[in-house]
């Protein structure tokens, strides 16, 4: 009897660090075949635990791939060890199995240092006397943004941020409010990492204002502000991380 059982879940993960992925299937004396999705965040350079469990059984066959890259193989566990040989380059080193815990039925996978090119589809199959089971996990890359630079050289006012994963959104802002045309001009530069850098010019168009960049991707984003020292009576800023004085101005981050 063929019995296939479809379930859809989305886990949130931090770049480079743990993070599990799951993956089940049910026992039973027929063959009965259950597929699983979720989606997982994982962050850059960071640790990520692919999770996959199953009821358990003897004779554990475990295969993990990446099926969007055309299927590489990640990492396969059978005959009671890990089997290698086949593992693409890009893995060696950085993939593991719980192995105190696959006779209870845990085929999660640990992957170090995850990288842009390791997002996309996983394939976790788990296979037992009783039934096999395939769980597809979406492994999803953020690189947070981390810190936000202002520097003013006269009337120009540079804002940037390095490091970046999904493509970054930058965007000017004055305090008070107001209708002015900010002038500016914003360019994105990919790295070796296929992280994103981001940096954009702005000519400084009244000296009575405060001046904010804000740098946003999917996960956080982060801002940055110059205010003139006048406002700072009724222009409070909240979370105020940083804060120096600059050319008559004062930098702050939040």
């Amino acid at each position: 009897m063929f019995v296939p059982d479809v379930a859809d879940s989305e886990v949130s993960c931090v770049v480079m660090e743990s993070c599990i992925l799951p993956c089940s299937f049910q026992g039973g004396t027929d063959v009965v075949i259950h597929w699983t999705q979720v989606t997982v965040s994982c962050v850059f350079m960071e640790s990520c635990i692919l999770p996959c469990s199953f009821q358990g059984g003897t004779d554990v066959v475990i295969h993990w791939t990446q099926v969007t890259a055309g299927d590489l193989h990640v990492h396969s566990f059978y005959h009671n060890q890990d089997q290698l040989a086949y593992q693409v380059q890009r893995f060696r080193d950085r993939t593991s199995l719980f192995k105190d815990q696959i006779s209870r039925g845990n085929a999660s996978l640990q992957l170090t240092g995850v990288e842009v090119q390791d997002q996309g589809r996983y394939k976790c199959h788990t296979s037992v006397i009783r039934g096999n089971k395939d769980s597809f996990i979406n492994l999803k890359l953020d690189a947070p943004v981390d810190q936000v630079d202002l520097q003013q050289v006269d009337n120009r006012i540079t804002c940037s941020s390095e490091g970046i994963y999904p493509e970054p959104e930058l965007t000017w802002s004055t305090s008070p409010p107001s209708s002015l045309n900010l002038q500016h001009k914003t360019t994105k530069q990919k790295t070796e990492q296929l992280l994103y850098n981001i940096r954009s010019y702005l000519i400084l168009s009244d000296s009575d204002l405060g001046y904010s960049c804000t740098v946003s991707t999917r996960r956080n984003r982060k801002r940055a502000t110059l205010i003139n020292e006048g406002l700072l009576k009724f222009n409070f800023i909240s979370n105020v991380a940083l804060s120096f004085y600059l050319r008559g101005f004062i930098f702050t981050e939040t």
